[in-house]
């Protein structure tokens, strides 16, 4: 802060100075008396007028001198032979003329030649100081900028991560090599040179990467590829060089490359030298990890969600030997990540956080972190000293879904509509007899939805069977039958329900081989991006009557869906208007208040 300061007063009184040598100089220049410069014509014509009583000749210019003060000036190039025989042709021939030498303009001088140069001087010297700083980064461009994290400041353990056993325990043993090396080689054993974090966004790829660094003690480095690369061909590699130079000077180390994807791309994708940098950066990589040097104890830790898109030789055995892949949690694991983020938090019942777990299949690591704070900013924001399942709930929904928006104006009949609509969801979900339980029901707006229908898995499912699937696709149509039955006409509310049951009832064609008529295979052959889900293209492998078939046996699954929807909700069309009738009074059920309502109703048998 003083340095600053001090250069801070320094280029103040610079300025100073130089405004002041300005104002001298200008003063100087500037005369409140100084003779009016006419042209040379109308000098000798006031000449002649008896004007002046002498003149003063300095070099080229001429001075009209009256009762000792300079009234006029002018410029004269000529002699002073010249300049009299023009005073004796005009009549004004017996005015003296005083030649004196051509004095020095210090004023002109200061404001032309001086002034210039002190400027270009201040300049100069706070480009040059500026350019000290300036040129230590340029000697620092081919430098790594990798953090290296301090053991003793590292506060992340595997304690801190939840919801990853198996990763865990692969990583344990980078550990424990790091803490006991001769243990490995006393056996002949190599550690796994490169170790690739692979699994979705906010699963804990970095986490557990910090978690590596407080366990073992050991140097660690960490940087995003994206830090290597820059505008100039070869930097990258140079500050590839520099990191594994400054590993391989603290045996045994760790090195953390996070978003490896950004510079380990297939070489040879793209056109131009636009991709020249960051393929100079992957093989300076590659050569690092597995070239001539093998003998250095430096592990080489990458994290990315786009292992499709990485060079076949990053992945290589002798490169990144081991491939971890981290998933979404499972119900425990979610539970262990909810307690472990709920620490600091006051619960109003820990066990809660169970419920909340079985409410979030498919949810991250991240995601569960920021229901727990939007949980406590609820409390805060209710004035609760701790934070109950009233709030975990309504921050899962908010995550989920987007905040409420109560203050949207509606009328009686889209509330009515909107009450039938998530009463036939509600209602067909509750009779059909491989549905999850419903468990919170409300016409309550949140982000683009008008109205929702929550369930409760009863635990996490890898495989679905076709029961499963086609209670799901009627439970879908459940709201358009219920507006059907009760209003005889259908609105717009229920486009994104016909959206997802008509992409449920193609893949079970298409995908999942579950249609008797076009038997167990597949059609299309699609390229999906790996764990983001998004299909890039499909290649039809299959004929136009194929094709007719395809959509002739989609039309007949989802109608039989509407059909089995259309028989449970006629049949107990009482329990759907009380439903409805008790939504429209409350907007929100759950709990205590759908149980009063299902009592009596038992699901239906399998058809």
């Amino acid at each position: 802060m003083k340095k600053d300061f001090s250069r801070n007063n320094t280029f103040f009184y610079l300025t100073i100075m130089v405004v002041a040598m300005f104002l001298v100089f200008a003063m100087f220049n500037t005369n409140s008396s100084a003779p009016e410069e006419v042209k040379t014509y109308e000098f000798i014509e006031q000449a002649s007028q008896g004007k002046i009583d002498s003149i003063r000749q300095e070099g080229s210019t001429i001075v009209g001198i009256k009762d000792g003060e300079d009234i006029i000036k002018s410029t004269f190039s000529g002699s002073t032979i010249e300049l009299s025989d023009y005073l004796n042709n005009s009549g004004a021939g017996d005015i003296p003329i005083d030649v004196k030498p051509a004095g020095t303009n210090w004023s002109a001088i200061g404001l032309q030649v001086i002034l210039p140069i002190v400027l270009l001087g201040v300049l100069f010297f706070f480009f040059f100081r500026s350019a000290g700083g300036a040129g230590k980064q340029a000697f620092s461009f081919g430098k790594s900028k990798a953090r290296l994290a301090s053991p003793d400041k590292s506060k992340v353990t595997f304690g801190d991560v939840a919801g990853v056993e198996e990763a865990k325990e692969e990583l344990e043993e980078i550990v424990d090599f790091l803490k006991s090396p001769q243990k490995f080689h006393d056996l002949g054993a190599r550690i796994p040179r490169g170790v690739l974090l692979v699994g979705p966004p906010g699963t804990g790829k970095t986490l557990l990467a910090k978690a590596i660094a407080g366990e073992a003690g050991a140097p660690f480095y960490s940087i995003s590829a994206s830090e290597f690369v820059e505008m100039f061909v070869g930097v990258g590699a140079a500050r590839v060089r520099d990191l594994f130079e400054k590993a391989k000077l603290t045996p045994p180390s760790i090195i953390f490359i996070d978003e490896i994807d950004a510079v380990g791309r297939h070489r040879g994708a793209g056109m131009g030298g636009g991709h020249d940098e960051r393929e100079q950066t992957l093989n300076q990589i590659l050569s690092e990890m597995d070239g001539f040097d093998t003998s250095t104890n430096v592990i080489v830790l990458a994290a990315t969600n786009r292992p499709d898109i990485l060079d076949p030789a990053l992945l290589r055995p002798g490169r990144f030997d081991r491939h971890i892949v981290i998933d979404y949690p499972d119900i425990k694991g979610r539970a262990a990540i909810l307690q472990i983020h709920a620490r600091g938090k006051p619960m109003a019942n820990p066990g809660d956080l169970e419920v909340i777990a079985r409410e979030t299949p498919g949810s991250s690591g991240a995601d569960l972190a920021n229901l727990l704070n939007e949980a406590a900013l609820l409390a805060a924001r209710r004035n609760r000293k701790d934070v109950s399942l009233q709030e975990l709930e309504d921050a899962s929904d908010r995550v989920k879904m987007g905040p409420e928006r109560k203050t949207r104006v509606i009328s009686q009949k889209e509330k009515e509509l909107t009450a039938y609509h998530e009463s036939g969801h509600a209602l067909v979900a509750r009779m059909l007899p491989n549905a999850d339980p419903v468990h919170k029901v409300s016409i309550i707006a949140r982000g683009r939805m008008g109205g929702w229908t929550s369930l409760l898995p009863t635990e996490d499912r890898h495989l679905y069977t076709k029961a499963q699937l086609s209670d799901t696709l009627t439970i879908l149509l459940g709201g358009r039958v219920a507006e059907e039955i009760i209003f005889k006409e259908v609105t717009t509310g229920a486009q994104s329900d016909l959206e997802q049951a008509t992409k449920l009832a193609r893949r079970m064609m298409t995908e999942y081989g579950m249609s008797e008529k076009l038997g167990p295979r597949t059609f299309g052959q699609k390229q999906e991006l790996v764990f983001l889900g998004r299909e890039i293209s499909e290649q039809r492998d299959y004929g136009d009557q194929l094709a007719d078939k395809i959509d002739e046996e989609m039309h007949s699954f989802i109608q039989l869906a509407y059909k089995r929807a259309q028989d449970i909700l006629v049949k107990n069309k009482k329990k759907l208007k009380e439903l409805a009738e008790e939504l429209i009074v409350k907007e929100t059920l759950t709990g205590e208040d759908l149980k009063k309502i299902f009592e009596g109703l038992a699901p239906q048998a399998a058809s």
